[in-house]
């Protein structure tokens, strides 16, 4: 059924003047204290008034007032806090802090705005009615079609409400019945799924950021919080508020956070982790180079090492810069890449197809939101931009996006004028978008900073969508059902075999499935026009859906067999891996052996030779002793003879005088 396409508005700065003439700044000093601080609470006004001063004058240069006035210290104090935030971002922020004060402002300015005109298409006949949202009347678009004359009410009821809690029809968003407390609106957080649980961390609600863990059930549709806690330890420090971050299922057990815009930001990427089973945040060490802090990123999980692309730093400079983060050896590496890559972007959306490709699908910058799609070869670490087939998407930015199998489902997102109001669906194989279902008005659904999960209920892929901002900040909770269906061409980029066969097996199961859809639909209009032969069509309706069944239990057959070849295969492969890492660890301790008894032989060897110099050296100090005691000898020998030679000449003359011969007779004889 056709429904009209309500435009949300004026398109910025238009909007924004017309928001600030609403509350009350008209340009002179008056107007910017009494006429805001009389509609709006004490912190909404001077938070109103900054943001003007911001978007119309610009950063703060004024020095700070001396006067003891709280009022103008107050003003000045909150003008001077937003630093060197843009012009743009101030208008933008300026819009969204006056919805979330007075959310029925627009329409009650209208006696001074021009509202662009509602068009319907065609055979359709659009009316305006009065409704009441919190006290205020706004007016709401219905739609008549042509050919029934029925009212049709594209709502904030185009979601339906569950109340039994089972999501029971496929391809449409559900509301279901929600307890306990709910978290605070909020956009730009992150959402992760473990163990039948969404978990909640972060976000930005009114220009702040938070920093609480929340934690839906999926089973009982039950919210609560998690109870974070702290220790001495200084890498348990309690988590910084957080937004536009990125948070990633990992363990089991374990919640990773990565980046992300906050209050005192970094100059490198922060990686934190929370533990589910104590509780506690820590910060992640990891090495080599990490990626400037941003936020707006998108963050891929394949295999077992995390995908960083894009995003805006700490001074609203975008990125297109892409690094890999290996979560076994906690690494970071910035890669470099070959072809034309994606502008720089931030708030777009990623996904990884056959653990090989890496897709980037709109985001947008400061001025223009893109609808561009581009395909990184994580192989050859190459872009390039391929062919879109069917109606390619509108261009969008702080969309959010989840794969079923080869399908890439796709939701929310803004344009800067309006929310995008369908989910879309991109086969990733065949490169063929179609779209999935359309909400009207202004539903939490169509929002930017919205987060999309993927989910098991009663043995079924779900899709659950939280908050998000449209105007209004959300807290809401939608399901989704996929039938996933695609049936266009397949895709030209080349894909491993094992992973093709895969595809084709599964597209032939899809066909089937099609098919059997195609011949009901056909029974039941035969019926219609011809009931004479509604038997027999029906009859061989019936067999075409038997035949069709049992080629299909036999496909599926085929598939759980080669499935469990695979399993099988991959188990072996594993056990292997695990024989060869025990190898490994032998031979590693093996070599260490050898390197301790090599190391103890080295020094003994050393100590060998510092003996051996000693010796040495005894052995020359003994030589010289030696030569000197044959000296010695030689002297003490030549003594010996003169001595006995003097002996003998004295003995003759005593023995001369003892015999009575007289001295002079000795002579003359």
């Amino acid at each position: 059924m056709a429904m009209a396409r309500v435009s949300s508005g004026l398109a910025y700065p238009e909007r924004f003047y017309a928001a600030a003439s609403y509350a009350g700044f008209d340009g002179s000093s008056d107007s910017s204290t009494k006429g805001v601080s009389s509609k709006f609470s004490n912190d909404a006004a001077l938070l109103l008034y900054a943001l003007y001063q911001q978007a119309t004058v610009g950063p703060c240069k004024i020095p700070k007032p001396r006067s003891w006035s709280p009022v103008e210290q107050s003003k000045w104090t909150s003008w001077n806090g937003l630093g060197n935030m843009a012009s743009t971002e101030a208008m933008r922020l300026f819009v969204k802090i006056l919805e979330e004060e007075d959310p029925g402002w627009y329409s009650r300015a209208s006696n001074f705005v021009s509202e662009p005109a509602v068009q319907g298409e065609k055979n359709n006949e659009t009316i305006t009615e009065p409704v009441t949202e919190n006290g205020n009347v706004l007016p709401e678009i219905k739609t008549i079609p042509a050919e029934k004359g029925s009212l049709s009410e594209p709502q904030d009821k185009d979601v339906v409400s569950e109340g039994s809690g089972a999501v029971g029809v496929y391809d449409q968003w559900v509301s279901p019945p929600i307890s306990g407390p709910r978290p605070k609106p909020r956009y730009e957080h992150g959402a992760a799924v473990i163990d039948d649980k969404m978990y909640i961390f972060g976000g930005n609600h009114n220009g702040r950021y938070l920093s609480d863990l929340q934690a839906l059930d999926l089973r009982s549709w039950t919210w609560s919080k998690v109870e974070v806690k702290t220790s001495g330890e200084a890498s348990q420090a309690p988590v910084a508020p957080f937004a536009g971050h990125s948070l990633i299922p990992w363990g089991g057990n374990k919640l990773i956070s990565i980046g992300g815009h906050t209050k005192d930001p970094s100059e490198t990427m922060q990686v934190k982790v929370f533990d589910l089973q104590t509780h506690t945040w820590s910060n992640l060490k990891t090495y080599g180079k990490p990626p400037l802090s941003r936020g707006g990123h998108s963050v891929t999980l394949t295999g077992t090492s995390l995908v960083i692309f894009g995003g805006q730093d700490a001074n609203r400079s975008l990125l297109n810069d892409l690094h890999i983060l290996d979560l076994e050896t906690m690494t970071w590496d910035e890669m470099d890449t070959l072809g034309v890559a994606p502008s720089p972007r931030s708030d777009h959306a990623a996904a990884v197809h056959a653990e090989r490709y890496l897709l980037i699908f709109g985001g947008g910058s400061h001025a223009t939101c893109f609808n561009d799609l581009h395909v990184l070869d994580l192989q050859t670490m190459e872009w390039s931009t391929p062919t879109q087939q069917g109606e390619i998407p509108s261009p969008r930015a702080g969309h959010a996006g989840v794969t079923v199998g080869e399908n890439w489902f796709i939701t929310g997102g803004g344009n800067n004028k309006s929310g995008v109001s369908e989910t879309v669906v991109l086969n990733m194989s065949t490169l063929g978008w179609s779209t999935v279902t359309t909400v009207q008005g202004r539903v939490p659904l169509a929002s930017e900073g919205l987060s999309l999960v993927l989910c098991s209920y009663n043995g079924e892929d779900i899709l659950v969508s939280f908050g998000g901002y449209n105007g209004r900040y959300s807290n809401e909770v939608n399901v989704l059902k996929p039938s996933h269906r695609s049936t266009l061409q397949s895709m030209e980029t080349p894909v491993p075999d094992s992973v093709s066969a895969m595809q084709n097996a599964t597209n032939a199961t899809r066909d089937l499935e099609s098919d059997i859809a195609t011949v009901q639909e056909g029974k039941i209009r035969e019926i219609v026009v011809d009931n004479i032969e509604s038997e027999p069509m029906v009859n061989k309706v019936e067999e075409t859906s038997e035949r069709l069944l049992a080629a299909l239990k036999a496909e599926k057959e085929d598939l759980e067999s080669s499935l469990s070849k695979e399993k099988l295969q991959t188990l072996q492969l594993k056990q292997d891996l695990t024989d060869a890492e025990a190898r490994n660890t032998d031979l590693y301790k093996e070599l260490q052996s050898v390197r301790g008894q090599l190391a103890s032989e080295q020094s003994r060897c050393f100590k060998l030779e510092v003996d051996v110099a000693e010796l040495r050296q005894k052995l020359q100090t003994l030589e010289s002793l030696k030569k000197e005691l044959e000296l010695l000898q030689r002297q003490k020998a030549a003594s010996e003879q003169a001595l006995n030679e003097k002996r003998r000449q004295s003995s003759g003359g005593v023995w001369g005088w003892i015999a009575g011969t007289p001295p002079n007779q000795q002579d003359d004889a």
